[in-house]
């Protein structure tokens, strides 16, 4: 790649550790040092995860006269290699296709697409219940993050946001033997999420990098080991804004690796209603909020927008 990568050492979060305030102080390092860390005992079934990557293999599979059928519309259905860029330096687009679904819970749900039943009978009872338990874990997440703000574990429940979450599934193929002459194209350009938190499994190929300074020249880019049953939970541009830059959005990308390779992203989100606003524990006289007010879903839509329009 032309850049050095070392391994990064990110924090081990236990869900399931008795001392919840100590987890939280735990927590509360990772993301102010550098906004990724892992979490074990999740509730994630194993067999489950490793059911969904058959069936996004199979999906991504078919022909692509088939995947197409399914399209994105309304941010929700496939989107084909090259046809993202979350880079805008990147003048090719990112070297992957992915398929996206929404809210299961969500007025707007029927907005989802489905590959047919005929084609693939397993994949839609398999993410829907990947996406119940996915959903779960990270609830549990994010009270622990609310005490690691120095906040009521039930904050985000009291306020309103995560009544209800609004989560998207994003299942993502990165295909092993892709040539470009005289360009350099990633799996996914350097890039901090959108949200609150994204929430990743992978099935263990390598590949993706973080970048802790976003502002350094030259990027030194450190690459994430896989840890089994473990998931990647990082921190979005979201929860940076909402705690006044106290917690951090790190830049991260995916390198070819030569080797096919398969994960899935929770991006969990606020209602789209939701006022962010920086939070009183993150903000003083001395330390003023330096973001106004905003509705959650303006903020996103923009943003998604961006992906589809740098190109």
């Amino acid at each position: 790649m032309g850049e050095e990568s070392a391994i990064v050492n990110l924090p081990v979060i236990d869900l399931a550790a008795p001392d919840r305030l100590v987890t939280a102080a735990t927590l509360r390092q990772a993301c102010i040092e550098v906004g990724f860390f892992y979490i074990v005992n999740h509730g994630v079934d194993k067999d489950l995860l490793n059911r969904v990557f058959e069936e996004s293999n199979k999906f991504f599979s078919v022909p692509l006269e088939e995947k197409t059928r399914l399209n994105l519309k309304e941010f929700r259905g496939y989107t084909a290699l090259y046809s993202e860029n979350v880079d805008p330096s990147s003048t090719k687009g990112d070297s992957k296709e992915s398929f996206y679904i929404g809210p299961l819970h969500d007025k707007v749900c029927n907005l989802n697409q489905w590959p047919s039943e005929e084609l693939l009978p397993s994949w839609r009872p398999t993410i829907e219940a990947y996406h119940r338990q996915i959903l779960s874990a990270g609830k549990n997440l994010l009270s622990l993050l609310a005490l690691a703000l120095n906040l009521d574990e039930n904050f985000f429940d009291k306020v309103g946001a995560v009544d209800p979450l609004m989560p998207f599934l994003r299942l993502i193929h990165y295909p092993g033997d892709l040539r470009c002459d005289n360009e350099e194209v990633l799996g996914a350009g350097a890039h901090s999420d959108y949200g609150m938190i994204t929430l990743l499994a992978t099935d263990g190929i390598p590949g993706l990098q973080v970048c802790r300074e976003k502002d350094r020249q030259p990027r030194i880019w450190e690459d994430v080991p896989h840890i089994e049953g473990a998931i990647i939970v990082n921190i979005g541009d979201m929860t940076e804004r909402w705690t006044n830059r106290l917690f951090r959005s790190t830049l991260h990308r995916v390198v070819p690796t030569g080797q096919e390779r398969f994960s899935v992203a929770c991006f969990l989100d606020p209602p789209h209603n939701f006022s962010v606003e920086c939070l009183d524990t993150c903000c003083s006289e001395s330390n003023p909020p330096r973001f106004p007010g905003i509705r959650y879903i303006d903020y996103i839509q923009e943003s998604y927008r961006n992906i589809f329009e740098a190109k």
